[in-house]
């Protein structure tokens, strides 16, 4: 069905179950209901329901009436209809990110929509998209989708220029099917204060009011903001054309022009891993793996 990209349409899924017989898979007792009446026919239902589910489509009235009238009320995919009706209502607009049912094939709009998404946690933050060609010493012509808030810029100007910026990645997002491969700009978090906001949830120390005197508390210290987390500081993050260490470099060019002047002088250590490459088909494979016996024999 994927390859005719009908995997996603409720039309298509109704005529397959239109094609079984009407009446025919009923049960008659309580014995038929219970063990299965006809289990391949109604295994191959539930099969085709749980595809439904896995690629987000949500039955309606017309098919429930369809079932009734295939299997019976009391029918095993009858009762797979009812939990799909139970809960995917509940979770189809629960994302706090919702996406288009169709998702672009642009891979530079596929990366705005990352980007916001991850983005989405400052809502100071502002994407900008820079091509790699407007810097002079570029390899690559590519484009760079970039995200960086005003408390970004401001923990990157009170940075030590003597301690490194790291650029890290390839890190994945998943957007349905479809994946991006992103990168981000952090220094460490050396100045980790512990949080004076007390777990409820953690019973190592419980205090007993009637046998300790209440101690007032003299600790101050300034709230950390959502970028500054235990493993380091969060700076800046994107998404290029290419994933390439040249389009990072005229990344990190674009963000010194862009009011980050301190990049300019603090070292900047890239440390990059290559994204992941695309899977080899199992034919190709078996093509080499058998000309490769077919010289082993010629050999011989």
């Amino acid at each position: 069905m994927e390859s005719f990209s009908v995997h996603k349409d409720l039309e298509v899924y109704k005529s397959l179950i239109d094609v079984l017989p009407k009446g025919k898979f009923i049960p008659t007792n309580i014995f038929q209901a219970e063990f299965m009446h006809y289990p391949k026919q109604q295994q191959c239902a539930i099969d085709l329901l749980q595809q439904m589910e896995d690629n987000g489509v949500m039955p309606d009235l017309e098919m429930e009436d369809m079932l009734v009238n295939i299997f019976g009320r009391r029918g095993y995919p009858l009762r797979k209809y009812w939990r799909m009706m139970y809960w995917m209502p509940k979770f189809k607009n629960l994302s706090p990110w919702p996406l288009p049912k169709i998702l672009p094939n642009d891979s530079l709009e596929l990366a705005k929509i990352a980007i916001a998404r991850m983005a989405s946690v400052d809502l100071q933050t502002e994407i900008t998209v820079y091509q790699s060609a407007d810097i002079a010493e570029s390899i690559d012509d590519t484009w760079i989708v970039s995200a960086q808030s005003p408390t970004q810029r401001e923990l990157l100007e009170r940075h030590n220029v003597q301690k490194p910026v790291y650029v890290e990645g390839s890190f994945r997002i998943w957007l349905q099917n479809a994946s991006v491969n992103y990168f981000i700009l952090r220094t460490d978090n050396n100045d980790i204060v512990k949080s004076l906001v007390e777990d409820p949830d953690d019973v190592s120390h419980i205090k007993v009011p009637s046998f300790e005197i209440p101690q007032a508390e003299s600790v101050v210290s300034k709230v950390p903001t959502l970028h500054e987390q235990e493993d380091g500081i969060i700076l800046a993050i994107c998404a290029t054309g290419t994933s390439s260490r040249d389009s990072l470099l005229s990344w990190v060019r674009h963000l010194e022009k862009t009011g980050n002047h301190i990049l300019s002088k603090a070292p900047v250590v890239f440390s990059v891993q290559s994204p992941a490459t695309t899977d080899i088909p199992v034919s190709t494979l078996n093509s080499e793996s058998s000309e490769k016996i077919s010289m082993i024999e010629n050999d011989k």
